[in-house]
């Protein structure tokens, strides 16, 4: 079996099985204690329904100056849901805490980004049916599908803009 295959299985119907959930457990472990690939980072966001926080891996993709996250599930991933009831407030943790403010890339604007992050997110490549390598036209035709969000400095909750300074 192949490792694309293993990795389609892991996250058939678009959510992760028991495998992929103590993965991507072991993941946020890594990611928090500032261990693991220095693009990996634990993204915190709250549960739309439980209001708890939760946690999961991402990868940190650049392009142009600028820091985006890629949701290589599509539009039905539940972070996405979670972030976007959050109104993009979230924290990424990679050693430190980091509150961020997630905004959403127009899906005109995504191809180039979706290209650089299967350029450094090899375990995303499974789930984008676009080859890596392939031109920026290619990953037009898919960009809709897999929500894209820039990385910009966010406040911590509970916090006034005058404080988090």
């Amino acid at each position: 079996m192949r490792i694309l295959d293993v990795n389609r299985w892991m996250y058939r119907g678009g959510r992760p099985n028991r495998l992929a959930s103590l993965l991507n457990r072991w993941g946020v472990w890594l990611a928090t204690a500032g261990l693991g690939p220095g693009r990996m980072a634990a993204l915190e966001v709250r549960g739309r329904r439980s209001g708890c926080l939760i946690s999961f891996p991402v990868v940190i993709t650049d392009h142009g100056g600028d820091r985006y996250l890629v949701a290589m599930l599509g539009e039905g991933t539940n972070w996405v849901a979670n972030l976007r009831a959050a109104r993009g407030q979230a924290v990424l943790r990679r050693g430190r805490r980091e509150a961020v403010q997630l905004e959403p890339v127009e899906p005109a604007a995504r191809a180039p980004i979706l290209r650089r992050y299967l350029q450094v997110a090899p375990g995303a490549r499974s789930h984008i049916p676009v080859d890596r390598r392939a031109p920026v036209a290619d990953f037009e035709a898919v960009a809709a599908r897999y929500p894209v969000f820039r990385i910009r400095p966010g406040r911590e909750e509970g916090t006034s803009p005058a404080q988090s300074g």
